[in-house]
């Protein structure tokens, strides 16, 4: 997977990984928008770097639903440099979103989901830009829309 850096159009490999309890200190409410201290009492979070660095430019808190074959995206957030029209980076949430969408199929196979309570603002952006589906409350991937957003991002 990678990201594009929107001034040059530079591609860069991305990681996805575990967020340390080191690391909980950085994740500052004004850089990442929520308490991730507070959600990593009760889920695992992510961050995505770029491959080889230290900076983390997005983090995923996801929650596994075994009885529903679902992951779900509990926080998702991309740093503030990072989010609106003048982006240093382009392509982070659609990353961590195949992550979750990955860690789904390998867990419960092709019963997979993914969903996600969005702020009402970002439900029809999560839908256009991702194409997740409407759920009510949440918008969600499964069945072959989920595997096709995995095969074309992973």
């Amino acid at each position: 997977m990678v990201i594009v850096e929107t001034a040059s159009g530079q591609t860069h490999p991305i990681a996805i990984s575990s967020v340390s309890h080191g690391e909980l200190k950085l994740l500052k409410k004004a850089k990442y928008s929520f308490n991730w201290r507070q959600t990593a009492k009760t889920c695992p979070l992510f961050k995505l770097t770029i491959e080889g660095q230290e900076e983390i430019l997005g983090v995923m808190a996801l929650v596994e639903h075994p009885g529903d074959n679902r992951v779900e995206i509990k926080l998702l957030a991309s740093s503030v440099e990072n989010i609106g029209a003048n982006k240093k980076f382009e392509g982070i949430v659609g990353c961590l979103l195949a992550y979750a969408c990955g860690e789904s199929l390998k867990n419960y196979g092709e019963l997979a989901c993914v969903s996600l309570l969005p702020k009402t603002a970002l439900k029809q952006h999560y839908m256009e830009k991702y194409g997740m589906l409407d759920g009510g409350r949440q918008v969600f991937l499964e069945g072959k829309p989920l595997f096709d957003w995995a095969k074309k991002n992973l």
